[in-house]
């Protein structure tokens, strides 16, 4: 299958304001997160990203028109933020004074958010079923159009692309908060037959061109007892 380039979205407003965002609307990029697109372009610009998809929530639209200028991308709901309900707006410094953050943080396959007449809420086992079924599919989409060659970039929020790599490493839901996805970066997966495999995670800089080499030795996706051949 193909290897898709998760990108977090940079530096927001609501990440200055220390804010839950969800799926509020009018958060945008601050200058710190252009800044951070802008870096995130130049290591791209070398590949040939065939593909481009991003959350419809505007900091993710923001970021992908600086890191892919030359990309129409398109949008898709799938790889949007967590609904957080009741929690979309909330200062993280009070959430963290609630008891659902221990269970976000200990047993987040236990945890749901509140309900709200303003905002969807969902768990966080609802949030990562969505993202990885969502981007297996789009996967699909890209190496029926492209060839299993093929490289595309997927714009998407920190709790989803947390959700994609606790996957990709077999810990599931329960390794959620075990992993760090900052504003900005850069993680790449391949995703095969059997299983999505993590080839980096968190990158701020360097060449990406060798993570998305897609290895040929083994057509189904199993990977190379002892280690790679490289």
């Amino acid at each position: 299958m193909a290897i898709v380039l998760l990108l977090r979205h940079g530096h927001s407003t609501a990440n200055a304001a220390g804010v839950l965002a969800g799926w509020s609307e009018g958060v945008g990029l601050t200058d710190t997160g252009r800044g951070q697109a802008e870096r995130v372009a130049a290591r791209l610009a070398p590949l040939a990203v065939v593909r481009a998809v991003s959350s419809p929530l505007q900091r993710c639209r923001e970021t992908v028109a600086v890191a892919l200028p030359g990309l129409e991308a398109g949008t898709d709901e799938r790889i949007g933020e967590c609904h957080y309900g009741a929690w979309t707006g909330r200062a993280l410094s009070e959430a963290a004074k609630d008891p659902l953050w221990r269970t976000i943080q200990d047993d987040p396959g236990a945890a749901t958010f509140p309900p709200s007449p303003d905002y969807a809420a969902e768990s966080l086992g609802q949030m990562a079923d969505r993202v990885v079924a969502g981007l297996r599919a789009l996967d699909a989409e890209v190496e029926a159009e492209h060839g299993a060659a093929a490289v595309w970039v997927a714009v998407s929020h920190g709790d989803p692309i947390k959700a994609v790599v606790a996957e990709a490493v077999g810990a599931g839901i329960a390794g959620l908060q075990r992993v760090r996805v900052d504003p900005g970066t850069v993680t790449a997966v391949h995703i095969t037959p059997t299983r999505m495999v993590l080839l980096a995670s968190n990158t701020v800089e360097g060449d990406l061109a060798p993570l998305v080499a897609v290895p040929t030795a083994h057509a189904a996706g199993d990977s190379t007892v002892g280690g790679g051949e490289g």
